[in-house]
């Protein structure tokens, strides 16, 4: 790893910066989100300008329609846009799908769901977790049974974020039970409007609704929708996961609640001063900025492992994961004691409408409760931090 400045990468973070400037519309920019996916109308518009500066598809290789951009560069536009609260894409059908259909699937598949990932027309939600079997995803008891040209699903999936809003769902399931658990999944795709499928909201804490319980009730699937083998589904699964270690410690985020943070110390007075100038804040502050500059030069890191190719990668970006997320949950608590009294004000949440008469603070206390319950989550999503400690120890040190 080459720890001297990075000319090019400065320049295309120039180049990045000057494209939202001039092409991100200004109903679409400043959006407080919380770990959500932007409506589907501006997610397609939003696609649709990226598409026109040849940038539809940051994450997929040019001989796939790609920007074929390297790691540090798709970490650079995915803190750029979030910096100035530009439209999400469907992550779930760019960074996770559509790398495994490039890799593994069929001809037909590829002509049939790729177009619509490049328009935004078609979202996708992942259909993995299931009650009993997170952390430990081989363990899923999702059937699907082979009747004539059809799979037959029956099961259930929980966590699964934007089911209610998905047009297709990419689908773990169980083909064999007589073999060893990892050889008997295989990788579906499955149109959400199947008959047999229910979709159930759960309300989080933080009072939003992007997951959901999602039931299999005698689901019939074209056989034509099992991408690659069957049985191929774990080392689908393996690939897929493995696909950007370097972003598991969503450094695009720290940098934003960090640039609030500054921003809160400057407005928010106690006893007649900033809290900039209380020696207890101004500590915390300073600890925030060592520990993000860690984990940035550790994404760096990461990063060029990647590009190497290197086995250790995937060790690393476990400890991506628990730092991260970690500091995600002390940043966002942070921000909330920071607000004092007003912590406890019950704000319209990011997806309501601003009351006509603003709350006290609401320019800056506005989503901080919320991204602080959303951000409990963070140690468990993507992989319990007991998980990624696993991880560590046997790749590290041949447990």
């Amino acid at each position: 790893m080459d720890f001297q400045r990075d000319l090019g990468l400065e320049a295309f973070r120039e180049q990045v910066r000057a494209f939202l400037r001039e092409n991100l519309p200004e109903d679409l920019s400043g959006r407080i989100r919380i770990g959500t996916r932007s409506p589907k109308s501006e997610l397609k518009r939003w696609q649709r300008i990226l598409n026109e500066k040849g940038w539809g598809a940051p994450y997929w290789a040019k001989e796939h329609g790609g920007t074929g951009w390297s790691v540090m560069q798709r970490l650079v536009f995915d803190e750029e846009c979030t910096a100035v609260g530009a439209p999400s894409q469907d992550t779930g059908a760019q960074k996770l799908l559509g790398p495994v259909l490039n890799a593994f699937g069929s001809p037909a598949q590829k002509a049939e769901h790729l177009a619509h990932i490049f328009s935004g027309e078609r979202q996708w939600c992942q259909g993995f977790s299931e009650p009993g079997s997170g952390s430990d995803l081989a363990s899923l008891r999702t059937r699907a049974e082979r009747d004539g040209d059809h799979y037959v699903v029956n099961g259930q999936k929980i966590w699964t974020s934007y089911a209610h809003r998905a047009d297709w769902i990419f689908l773990l399931v169980r083909t064999d039970t007589e073999v060893k658990k990892q050889a008997g999944i295989s990788f579906l795709l499955v149109d959400m409007k199947t008959p047999g499928i229910t979709v159930r909201p759960i309300v989080s804490i933080d009072g939003c609704h992007h997951l959901n319980e999602t039931f299999f009730d005698n689901v019939r699937v074209p056989v034509g929708n099992l991408v690659g083998a069957e049985g191929e589904g774990w080392k689908i699964t393996k690939f897929l996961l493995n696909n950007e270690h370097a972003t598991a410690a969503d450094l695009p985020m720290l940098r934003r609640y960090l640039a609030q943070i500054r921003a809160l110390a400057m407005r928010r007075n106690q006893g007649g001063s900033a809290l900039l100038e209380r020696h207890e804040f101004a500590l915390q502050l300073a600890r925030f900025e060592a520990e993000l500059a860690a984990i940035a030069t550790l994404v760096q890191r990461v990063a060029a492992m990647e590009e190497d190719h290197s086995p250790a990668a995937h060790a690393m970006g476990s400890i991506l994961k628990i730092r991260g997320t970690e500091l995600l949950q002390k940043m966002t608590c942070f921000l909330s004691e920071s607000l004092g009294d007003y912590g406890a004000i019950a704000y319209p949440t990011p997806q309501e409408e601003e009351a006509a008469d603003p709350l006290p603070m609401q320019d800056v206390g506005r989503g901080v409760t919320n991204e602080m319950f959303f951000r409990r989550a963070s140690t468990i999503y993507g992989g319990t931090s007991e998980v990624q400690r696993s991880i560590i120890a046997k790749t590290m040190f041949q447990l």
